[in-house]
């Protein structure tokens, strides 16, 4: 099973960087970028989108707890944080509300397993949750220009609202165009 198409692994060190590397190879995560530091992902999320992103504490230039906050808040990625288990309870507490992914050193293998299928989960939904935010804004974007126009035909043109929307369906489907097209036109007449 495929967990993560897009994996970005962001480490300070090389050892830590080829253990994740080949154990994500190895659990049948797709294609895996690495980079050291949180500059450079910072740098590299503006052009490229991942499913997974797993930062090993500490990076080249920061720990990495607040680059996996930014991160949270910034991509639909599902995103691990791997630091020492002394310092878990705080990094829990300050991540936990991020929806942020814990995974103690030394790794346990089950228990990052667990963590990459949750984090892969959380994208999963995200990216869901994504779509459809994109629809309902698509819907009112429509219902707004529908609005507008009807208000436009009532003023301008005296139609009753029942008869400006009917206007607006009956040109929308004589000319297979979408309502809120017919009505974008209505405001751009409405308003020279």
């Amino acid at each position: 099973m495929v967990y993560s198409e897009h994996t970005l692994i962001i480490s300070g060190s090389e050892k830590g960087l080829d253990v994740v590397a080949n154990f994500l190879k190895s659990s049948g995560c797709g294609t895996v970028s690495t980079i050291s530091s949180g500059s450079e992902a910072l740098r590299m999320l503006q052009h490229t989108d991942y499913d997974l992103i797993i930062i090993n504490t500490p990076l080249k230039d920061e720990f990495g707890c607040q680059l996996s906050l930014k991160l949270s808040e910034s991509t639909y990625a599902g995103i691990i944080l791997i630091c020492k288990a002394d310092l878990a309870d705080e990094m829990i507490n300050r991540t936990m509300s991020y929806g942020v992914c814990f995974v103690p050193k030394p790794l346990n293998k089950s228990v990052f397993l667990q963590a990459i299928r949750t984090g892969s989960a959380f994208h999963h939904r995200m990216t869901i949750l994504s779509k459809e935010n994109q629809k309902l804004r698509a819907k009112l974007e429509e219902l707004q220009s529908v609005s507008r126009a009807k208000l436009l035909l009532i003023t301008q043109e005296q139609m009753t609202e029942e008869d400006a929307h009917r206007y607006i369906e009956k040109s929308a489907m004589d000319t297979r165009r979408t309502k809120k097209e017919v009505a974008l036109e209505i405001i751009a007449k409405g308003l020279l």
